[in-house]
C-alpha cells in the first residue's frame, strides 16, 4: 500500500503519534504480508487518517476527508475502473484544466508521474485515507468492466452494482449494435441531450436524457479511447474505441467537435465482418459480379470506385482486397485512416502533420515491391499522377474518387492534373456505387408502381403488370420500417480500346456517358432498376438515390 513504509514511519515518529516501542512490537507480531503502518491501523495503534494527513504534509499536499467530502460522481467516467484500482485514486473534483485525484500514498512518485499520461491531462493530487478510496471505488464502479481493454458487450452484463454513467455508455453502445447503427450520435441540444443512431442510412432518435450528463457522458467515451482528452473542450478530437459484441470485433471511430451547446460526439461503428463480404452480398449482380473479378484479376492498371462520402466505396474495395488476398501476393494499403485491419496485408496510415502525406507513403511503398496497392483516396494531382505511373510499371492500383457517375472519373483526374492519355493508358475500369436500402424479406409484400414511379424509373407498364414489384410494409424483424440491411448498386464503365479512343478524344463527361451507354454500360438507376425487379429493394428507394442520374 505504502512506497516507502521506513520513512513514513519516521514520519509519524517525529509527528510524534507513535513511540518506537510500538514499531518494535508491531515488527514482532507481523504476519503474512501484513506491513508495520497496517499492523499499527489494524491495532488502532494510529489511524488511517492520522497516516493520510501525515503524507499530506510530508508532501506539501491537501488532505481530504473523503468520509464527509462532497464528491462528484460523475467524474468517475473520466477514470477507468483499471486506473482506479492499479493506482488506489479517485477523482475529486475538477476546475476545467485539472482534474483533483485523491491517492492515499502521496509517497509514491511513479504513480504521480504516471497519472498525468494515462488520464491524459493534468491532475491536481491529494490525499485521503486508503479505505475511504476503496469504499469509493467500489461504490463507483462496483463489478463493472475495465474500459482501458476491450470493452466486451454482451447480454445482461451490466446490471445495478454498475456506476450510472458506465451503465449508460455501455446501454448505447449495446442497442447501436442491436438496431445494426452505422453511427451513433451524442448530440447537446438547448436544454437536453439527443441520442440518435443512423440505421440503414437513415437517422433514428432514441433517446433524450437532461444535459447535466454530457460531460460524464463524454469524459466516459474520451477515457475509453484512451487518447482523448477530457480537459481538452475546445478543439475537435479524434479517437478510436475497441470493443468486443459476442464473436464480433468492432470498432468505433469517435469524433468529438465543440457545438455552442456543449461538446458532440458522432461515433463511427465499424464492423470487421464486412471484410469477408462477397461481391453477391454487396450488392452486385451474378454478370457484374464476373466483370468485376476479371478486372481485379489485372496484373496492372487502375481501377477507381466513386460515389459521394457514405456510398460504401471503401468496403467495395476491402471486398476486393479480401479476395485478392493470397500468400503469393504482396498488397499494401496507404489509407486516412486505416478503417478495418487486415491480416496478411500491410497497410499505412497518413499521418499529415510529419509528412506522411498520401503521395510521401505511396512513394515509399513502391520501393516496397508490392503487387497490389489500394489508395484511400485520390485527392490531388501528385498522387493521382504517382498511382498512374504505379499502375503502368507493373502494379495493379485500386482507390476511389468523389465523382456522381463512373465516366465522370476522367474529367475528374484530368481536372486535377493527369494528362488524358495517360488516363486513358492506366484506368482500368471505373465503378460507381450508391446503396439503397433492402427490403425487410420476412415483411415485404407485392406493390403496385404508380405513374410517376413508371416514368421515372422507365418501365413499360404492361412489363410493370407481368412482373411482381415488391414494397415495404413493416414488422418486428426490422422496426416496423418495411426495410433491413443495404446493399449496392452500380454503373461499370470497363476502359476497352473504343473507350480509351474516346477519352483520347478528349470527349467531355455527357458525351462519353452517351457513347459508353451506347456500348452497353448500365446506369445506377438501371441497375437498380434490376433490383427492384429483383425484389430486393423498392422503387422509391431506387428514385431517392438516383435523382441525379439523368439517363
Amino acid at each position: 500500500m505504502y512506497s516507502n513504509e521506513d520513512y513514513l514511519i519516521e514520519l509519524i515518529t517525529e509527528a510524534g503519534l507513535i513511540g518506537h516501542d510500538d514499531i518494535a512490537q508491531a515488527r514482532t507480531q507481523l504476519s503474512g504480508a501484513e506491513s508495520i503502518i497496517e499492523k499499527l491501523i489494524n491495532d488502532r495503534i494510529i489511524s488511517e487518517e492520522q497516516v493520510a494527513q501525515v503524507c499530506a504534509q510530508a508532501s506539501s499536499m491537501e488532505y481530504v476527508d473523503l468520509y464527509n467530502a462532497a464528491v462528484d460522481t460523475e467524474l468517475f467516467a473520466a477514470v477507468s475502473e483499471d486506473v482506479a484500482r492499479r493506482f488506489h485514486v479517485v477523482p475529486v473534483s475538477y476546475d476545467g484544466y485539472a482534474l483533483t485525484v485523491a491517492l492515499a500514498d502521496p509517497l509514491n512518485f511513479e504513480v504521480l508521474d504516471t497519472l498525468p499520461h494515462v488520464l491524459g491531462h493534468e491532475i491536481n493530487p491529494v490525499c485521503g485515507a486508503a479505505s475511504a478510496i476503496s469504499q469509493l471505488i467500489e461504490r463507483a464502479y462496483g463489478g463493472a468492466i475495465s474500459a482501458d481493454d476491450d470493452f466486451t458487450i454482451s447480454e445482461g452484463e451490466a446490471d445495478s452494482s454498475d456506476a450510472p454513467i458506465i451503465k449508460m455508455v455501455q446501454d448505447i453502445l449495446s442497442e447501436s449494435l442491436r438496431m445494426r447503427a452505422s453511427d451513433i450520435h451524442i448530440e447537446p441540444l438547448e436544454a437536453s441531450l439527443r441520442i440518435r443512431y443512423r440505421v440503414d442510412g437513415k437517422l433514428i432518435e432514441v433517446a433524450s436524457h437532461p444535459k447535466k450528463l454530457l460531460p460524464a457522458i463524454i469524459a466516459r467515451l474520451k477515457v475509453m479511447s484512451g487518447t482523448m482528452s477530457i480537459a481538452e473542450k475546445r478543439l475537435p478530437q479524434d479517437g478510436r474505441i475497441q470493443i468486443k459484441a459476442g464473436n464480433k470485433d468492432i470498432d468505433l471511430r469517435v469524433s468529438s467537435v465543440p457545438s455552442n451547446h456543449g461538446e458532440s460526439i458522432v461515433m463511427r461503428i465499424l464492423d470487421k465482418s464486412a471484410l469477408v463480404l462477397g461481391l453477391g452480398e454487396l450488392g452486385f449482380l451474378s454478370d457484374d459480379q464476373e466483370d468485376f473479378r476479371r478486372y481485379i484479376k489485372f496484373p496492372d492498371g487502375i481501377i477507381l470506385v466513386t460515389g459521394p462520402t457514405g456510398s460504401g466505396k471503401t468496403t467495395t474495395l476491402y471486398a476486393c482486397l479480401n479476395y485478392i488476398n493470397k500468400p503469393d501476393r504482396k498488397i499494401i494499403t496507404v489509407e486516412d485512416p486505416v478503417e478495418y485491419e487486415m491480416p496478411g496485408i500491410n497497410q499505412v496510415m497518413v499521418k499529415t502533420d510529419v509528412g506522411m502525406t498520401f503521395a510521401a507513403a505511396l512513394r515509399a511503398m513502391l520501393r516496397q515491391a508490392p503487387n497490389v496497392i489500394m489508395v484511400g483516396e485520390i485527392r490531388d494531382a501528385e498522387t493521382a499522377n504517382i498511382a498512374i505511373n504505379a499502375s503502368l510499371t507493373g502494379h495493379l492500383v485500386l482507390s476511389t474518387l468523389h465523382t456522381n457517375d463512373a465516366p465522370s472519373a476522367v474529367a475528374r483526374l484530368a481536372d486535377i492534373g493527369v494528362k488524358r492519355f495517360l488516363v486513358a493508358s492506366a484506368v482500368r475500369a471505373v465503378i460507381a456505387q450508391r446503396l439503397v436500402r433492402k427490403l425487410c424479406p420476412v415483411c415485404k409484400a407485392p406493390a403496385t408502381l404508380d405513374e410517376r414511379e413508371l416514368r421515372l424509373l422507365d418501365i413499360d407498364p404492361m412489363q410493370a403488370a407481368n412482373s411482381t414489384i415488391f414494397g415495404p410494409q413493416g414488422c418486428d424483424q426490422c422496426r416496423n420500417n418495411g426495410y433491413k440491411g443495404r446493399m449496392g448498386i452500380f454503373e461499370i464503365l470497363e476502359v476497352d480500346d473504343e473507350v480509351r479512343h474516346m477519352i483520347n478524344e478528349n470527349l467531355t463527361s455527357p458525351q462519353l456517358r452517351k457513347r459508353a451507354r451506347e456500348l452497353g454500360m448500365r446506369t445506377l438507376r438501371e441497375d437498380g432498376i434490376r433490383k427492384v425487379q429483383a425484389g430486393l429493394t423498392s422503387a422509391a428507394e431506387v428514385i431517392g438515390v438516383t435523382m441525379s442520374d439523368v439517363g
